[in-house]
């Protein structure tokens, strides 16, 4: 892969994860796959707070878009704080037996932005 290609990949990616944070992540948590994206017991004030956190998020990724090199701290703290998040619900869930379709949700969708912007961002530097 060449790094302009991963370039126009990594803003498209940077705008598909982006639009999820701002606009999948609360159907996700509370109408489409509850099981997979949710926690229980259900604590409307902490999923309040992630989805603020994880919007905010989505319209700095987009932003990122239009210039990932000048955004690069903005894309690698997206890229480690997904691994980071994404190793602690990985945990919480093998220990909590109630929690394991998460293992098959949310966990991997962190480990999965983690992976592609993370892959994309080195290639785009080579």
């Amino acid at each position: 892969m060449t790094p302009n290609t991963a370039n126009r990949l990594l803003k498209l990616f940077l705008i598909l994860f982006g639009l999820f944070f701002i606009f999948g992540l609360y159907p996700m948590m509370m109408w489409i796959w509850p099981e997979g994206w949710g926690w229980e017991p259900r604590q409307h004030e902490y999923e309040q707070m992630i989805m603020g956190i994880y919007a905010t998020l989505g319209v700095f990724l987009i932003l990122a878009a239009k210039d990932p090199g000048a955004n690069a701290s903005l894309i690698w703290f997206t890229v480690w704080s997904s691994v980071v998040h994404g190793a602690i619900m990985l945990v919480q869930a093998i220990v909590d037996s109630s929690e394991r379709m998460n293992m098959l949700g949310d966990v991997p969708a962190l480990f999965l932005v983690a992976l592609l912007l993370g892959y994309l961002m080195k290639k785009r530097q080579a």
